[in-house]
């Protein structure tokens, strides 16, 4: 399965018994919607809510950091989600945090995961079907063992901590791309988060996620990538790291990578909550 798939491909796909989909929606502490409270008024037929505050590790006061493997496990085969399953995940907006979902899946080795190209709002444009309510009981309650277990296969070249970007700063080995807003990165503007400094990590690049995406929420081409891609310096020579204000949309950027054909190199997890919420690191507005 491409790591992209159309509304026609979901539509042709919904009722096969290897096919999970998620609704993988997370909105900003300044956005007065819940993504939870959002699903059960409409869904993509089939779909499951994926709480990316709960698949997290639950033992830090960051916001959605990444579970352990065991964590992830047990969360995906409470799913009924086994080594075998086609997983898609959507989002509310149309592409901001479904790609979260589709890399921790790569994360954790299951490369057969993929992003709705749009989201839910170009599910909803095209007219399709949609469900409400509680969604029902997962088949892991009722299939073979074999079939929900799910075993983890973590990658940790495509995780970075805090650590490995603060020896960045001084090496520039990787290049690190900044998927906020540019008033964000600059500092012109204020982060959503209560406490943060403004600015960006120094000897980082401002790439916001919105610039990889046509004005309907969908993914521009992979030539059109490129030329983004290139023009914040990720030409292939250095691996990227991207970043973001939690780890969520810096997924999009890595998602991005991926369909431009370049190295998709790895993600920042604490991101500019973890690196503007201390005083230990450095930080550049300009």
């Amino acid at each position: 399965m491409q790591a992209l798939v159309t509304t026609d491909w979901l539509a042709g796909a919904l009722g096969k018994p290897d096919l999970a989909i998620f609704d993988a929606t997370k909105y900003l502490p300044n956005e007065p919607k819940d993504g939870r409270t959002e699903f059960l008024a409409a869904r993509i037929p089939g779909a499951r809510y994926f709480d990316i505050d709960d698949v997290a590790d639950p033992d830090t006061d960051l916001p959605h950091m990444v579970p352990s493997p065991g964590r992830f496990a047990k969360l995906m085969s409470a799913f009924g989600v086994g080594n075998t399953a086609r997983v898609v995940f959507y989002d509310q907006k149309g592409l901001a945090s479904a790609a979260r979902g589709w890399w921790l899946m790569g994360l954790f080795g299951h490369d057969n995961a993929a992003v709705l190209d749009g989201g839910l709002p170009k599910w909803l444009r095209e007219g399709r079907a949609t469900e409400r309510g509680d969604p029902p009981p997962s088949p892991a309650a009722s299939g073979p063992p074999s079939d929900t277990a799910f075993r983890p296969d973590f990658r940790a070249a495509r995780l970075r901590g805090i650590g490995d970007v603060l020896g960045n700063v001084t090496t520039r080995a990787e290049l690190v791309l900044d998927a906020r807003a540019a008033g964000r990165f600059t500092g012109a503007t204020p982060e959503p988060r209560a406490g943060m400094r403004s600015g960006h990590i120094p000897g980082s690049a401002c790439l916001p996620y919105t610039d990889l995406l046509n004005a309907d929420g969908t993914f521009r081409p992979p030539e059109a990538l490129r030329a983004r891609f290139a023009a914040a310096g990720a030409d292939g020579t250095r691996t990227p790291v991207t970043s973001c204000g939690s780890g969520v949309t810096a997924c999009i950027l890595t998602l991005g990578l991926r369909l431009a054909g370049l190295p998709e190199g790895a993600v920042y997890d604490g991101s500019w909550t973890e690196w503007g919420g201390r005083a230990d690191t450095p930080v550049e507005t300009n």
